[in-house]
């Protein structure tokens, strides 16, 4: 568990692997994770750390039988926390898929953001009518976002002809469009996207949830949601699991498959696609 400045305490999940004095390993929070961790043991104490180009993070702390004391957290060069541990292989986070929903009152999630080339893209435009649509809240400088990118844009490929819609909503570090719209082109060369990209707003997680009244709140990039041929949201998941966190990136991934496979398999309910038009709010 970490310790937060306000005095609250955040569950996390340690997962580690030792080859000698070499120690590997990640972090799984409710959000995500901290992907590819490296480092060593030297007694009781160990290191981990990473930097990606964009984050530099550093685990320190002491092995005393089944617990880890005496540890600590730096991101960058100005975030500091405390931490502890013990060892629990049936150790669990908070369900990924109750934490963001609707409000009530809304029975469909909505959105109208500009693409890069400035158009409107709108969840209502016909060219998502009776499709099963993905929604993901990302940016270009969330290395969680990346980790989801990599997972869904060949997923795209599979299942487009099937009926599947992807939109990413991105939410970038700058106001300019220009700017926001260079990092976004980036992105998607860098892991071949095929699916819509559009310019939502600023990073920070009030703003984005701002542009977005019909969610309890935005609590973590990526959020996805996974919306069927109706118009109706049947999941959200917060946070992603990415690849250094092994088993757990499998299961994530194979549950986001499955669900796909059985919501293209479903009939659109136009009675239902209509209904659900209807009944929003204002």
């Amino acid at each position: 568990q970490f310790n937060e400045p306000d005095g609250s305490i955040s569950p996390s999940i340690g997962e580690f692997s030792q080859r000698g004095s070499r120690l590997f390993g990640t972090f799984l929070n409710p959000n995500g994770d901290y992907r590819y961790l490296a480092g060593h043991v030297r007694g009781k104490k160990f290191t981990l750390s990473t930097f990606d180009g964009a984050h530099a993070f550093l685990f320190t702390g002491e092995i005393s039988g089944n617990t880890i004391t005496n540890a600590d957290f730096w991101s960058g060069t100005s975030w500091h926390q405390t931490w502890s541990a013990v060892r629990n292989p049936d150790a669990t986070l908070p369900n990924a898929y109750q934490r963001t929903f609707l409000k009530p009152g809304y029975t469909r999630f909505d959105f109208e953001f500009p693409d890069l080339n400035g158009k409107p893209v709108s969840i209502s435009d016909e060219r998502f009518k009776g499709k099963v649509l993905i929604v993901t809240l990302a940016g270009t400088w969330c290395p969680n976002c990346h980790d989801e990118a990599r997972f869904m844009a060949p997923l795209y490929k599979t299942y487009r002809q099937q009926g599947l819609e992807v939109v990413a909503l991105m939410y970038e570090h700058f106001e300019d469009p220009k700017l926001a719209g260079e990092r976004v082109k980036a992105f998607r060369e860098k892991f071949g996207i095929e699916y819509e990209t559009l310019l939502a707003g600023i990073s920070a997680k009030t703003e984005a949830a701002e542009t977005l009244p019909s969610l309890n709140a935005v609590l973590a990039f990526p959020t996805t949601i996974f919306i069927d041929r109706s118009g109706r949201v049947r999941k959200i998941h917060t946070g992603f699991n990415g690849p250094g966190t092994g088993e757990h990136y499998k299961k994530l991934t194979d549950e986001m498959t499955t669900l796909i496979k059985e919501l293209l398999a479903e009939p659109v309910n136009l009675i239902d696609a209509v209904h659900s038009e209807s009944e929003q709010p204002g």
